[in-house]
């Protein structure tokens, strides 16, 4: 049951939907039901009837973004980001999700309330000491601004997404002679010889005329324009800024612990347990008197663990003698529990109970009685003085929050009167772009408002920008600098690199090929190389995965057919570094068939197979997609606005 459960979280299944769960934490933030709002809010697509708004849409960009940039540190770089490629992942990432819930729904996945209810209990969002918390899983959800039943909604149609994807994933499968063909093309080696030709060393034979530089400039200057930026003034409002209230006086501690004992200074009851599980089968009778001859046996002194060992069908828990470890309230289905903590002693045995599962018998082993910490232990006035400040300041940084969104509307056209008033200092950002900067001009929020109209035209403050649902910011326009194009003089130093590499580029592909054409028409590699005074690097046998060459190279050379009749087979790659590479492929090495039994063999089989799955899934989806309709408005996507330097 419960350690089945457990036994299942290391599986892909639940690894997939925890997957979800990071999505839903940390990159949506959308109600299922807002899906179905309707409003004046721009629809960007349609999916089976079902809207996606421009601002659901630029919600989860958003969110999307910030995750990233929190990923990614001191690393992240906006200028590097492709954000078309972002914003059509995105989209792609609600539309396929829509897809999926609508059809599983039709074709009847459902997922009841005791699957669901033994899910939510092994989640580690919601666990204390590795068991489930009633209180955590409140307190999570609240975090996120979701309801239990907003949540468990979504939990239920993911999983049923899940139980789809499962029955299609787990129908993939691959012959003995697949797996062994596949073995030998992935362990096949190749014995080669290549010579390189490097741009860098033609770049001395290159001369760029200042005419060239002068039309290249000419028929590319829209490359060579200063983008618009932009610096910020801006006051900023975070609650983990906010100084530390003084300690209040023991009374308040003292309500706050009243109010919080049962909760956070009560360690309820445990009792730790084994059990035996007998499942209905095809004869709940039949099962029902199996349970009833085993609790005999144990009346009359059989080993729990023995007995569980022998006959319990829960597979999670049996070999360990039955054992389920530590149970609170609330673990476990509501008969097993009751049957559980009726027991009065260490070593006392249930009568055969019955749960949804099939029949239990129960083994009570050892019991922790419920504790309550003391209000004047040090650690309760610790936690209680924290929970004191942490609620104060909450109530600061909410007062300081409404004083911020009136003050910056009624004075618009300067921060001073919000700064001085919420004793705030006006901080300035550096120089940035579209594309965004480093600090808060790396939000897609505050780039959003630093380049629109109200902000950048008017000269007005935006309004406050929350950068996290306890950081907030409202920017006003500091400094601009127009687009402006640059002069040839500025760039033509630049210019003139830029065509010397093409032409050594051009210079050392033009040597490349001319050996290439000599080999194709009939000269020895030997001779060919000795007449041009290159010499041939020669690796010997490599396999596809060799990690001392470059890709490029091994693409190349992977890709050419195998030579025969002693001739050896020529090709071409470019590498990583730039460098041009005639390649000479002598042999082909295909390994020896492989032992089914073999573990190498056994894993690469399990990866193909697992590929295999992947893409009838991605089939699978793709029908999908051809049965429910899905539009895609354009227009509305692109007024979300939301890509930097867009």
């Amino acid at each position: 049951m419960l350690q089945t459960i457990r036994d299942r979280v290391s599986g892909p299944v639940v690894w997939g939907i925890l997957g979800f769960l990071i999505l839903i934490f940390a990159i949506w933030g959308i109600g299922v039901q807002r899906f179905m709002d309707g409003g004046t809010d721009p629809t960007v697509a349609e999916v089976g009837g079902v809207k996606i708004t421009q601002s659901q849409f630029r919600s989860a960009y958003e969110r999307y973004y910030a995750q990233l940039r929190q990923l990614q540190g001191d690393s992240f770089n906006a200028d590097e980001l492709h954000q078309a490629q972002m914003r059509e992942a995105v989209l792609k990432n609600l539309v396929q999700d829509l897809l999926l819930k609508q059809y599983a729904r039709k074709v009847g996945y459902r997922i009841d309330d005791a699957a669901l209810r033994e899910y939510l209990q092994v989640l580690p969002y919601f666990q204390d000491n590795g068991h489930f918390s009633a209180e955590r899983y409140r307190s999570v959800l609240a975090s996120i601004g979701q309801s239990p039943q907003q949540f468990e909604t979504q939990q239920r149609q993911q999983l049923a997404i899940e139980q789809m994807r499962g029955a299609v994933l787990n129908s993939a499968f691959i012959t003995p002679l697949q797996a062994q063909a596949a073995w030998q093309l992935e362990h096949q080696s190749r014995v080669f010889s290549y010579v390189v030709f490097d741009p860098a060393k033609e770049i001395s034979a290159v001369s760029v005329s200042d005419d060239q530089v002068k039309q290249y400039y000419e028929q590319h200057k829209n490359d060579y324009r200063t983008p618009e930026r932009v610096k910020l003034a801006y006051v900023e409002l975070a609650l983990d800024q906010l100084p530390k209230a003084a300690p209040p006086g023991a009374d308040a501690l003292k309500l706050i612990y009243d109010a919080e004992k049962s909760s956070l200074f009560s360690t309820p009851e445990e009792r730790r347990a084994r059990h035996i599980l007998i499942a209905f089968g095809a004869d709940k009778e039949a099962a029902h008197k199996k349970a009833e001859a085993l609790y005999q046996q144990l009346k009359a002194g059989a080993d729990f663990a023995e007995l569980a060992r022998k006959n319990s069908d829960d597979p999670g828990s049996k070999d360990k003698g039955g054992e389920l470890g530590w149970v609170k309230r609330g673990m476990m289905a509501p008969k097993f529990e009751a049957a559980l903590f009726a027991l009065a002693s260490p070593g006392e045995i249930s009568e055969p109970v019955e749960t949804e599962f099939g029949w239990h018998l129960i083994q009570l082993e050892a019991l922790k009685p419920a504790k309550t910490l003391a209000f004047d232990d040090p650690e309760v006035q610790k936690r209680l003085l924290d929970l004191w400040q942490q609620r104060d300041a909450a109530r600061r940084f909410q007062d300081m929050a409404s004083k911020l969104d009136q003050l910056s509307f009624e004075n618009p056209s300067s921060l001073d009167p919000v700064a001085k008033a919420l004793d705030l200092p006006v901080q300035t950002t550096d120089w940035f772009t579209r594309k965004g900067g480093s600090g808060i001009a790396a939000d897609p929020k505050v780039i959003a408002a630093a380049f629109s109209p109200e902000v950048l035209q008017d000269g007005d403050n935006s309004k406050p920008l929350a950068l996290a649902p306890d950081h907030l910011v409202v920017v006003r326009k500091a400094d601009y600098q127009a687009p402006a194009q640059q002069t040839l003089d500025e760039v033509s130093a630049t210019i003139r690199d830029l065509l010397k590499n093409q032409a050594a580029q051009a210079r050392a592909k033009a040597a490349a090929d001319a050996l290439l054409e000599d080999l194709k028409g009939g000269q020895t590699f030997d001779d060919a190389l000795k007449r041009r005074g290159l010499t041939a690097v020669a690796p010997g046998a490599v396999t596809r995965d060799d990690k001392k060459l470059d890709p490029g190279l091994l693409d190349a050379l992977f890709k050419l057919p195998h030579p025969s009749g002693g001739k050896l087979v020529y090709g071409e790659a470019r590498l990583d570094n730039g460098m041009i590479a005639v390649v000479a492929l002598s042999a082909v090495n295909a390994p020896e068939p492989q032992s089914s039994e073999a573990s190498a063999f056994k894993e690469d089989a399990a990866r193909l197979r697992d590929a295999l799955a992947g893409a009838e899934f991605a089939a699978y989806r793709e029908g999908i997609e051809k049965r429910i309709k899905v539009k895609v408005e354009k227009q509305a996507l692109a007024g979300t606005e939301i890509e930097p330097g867009g």
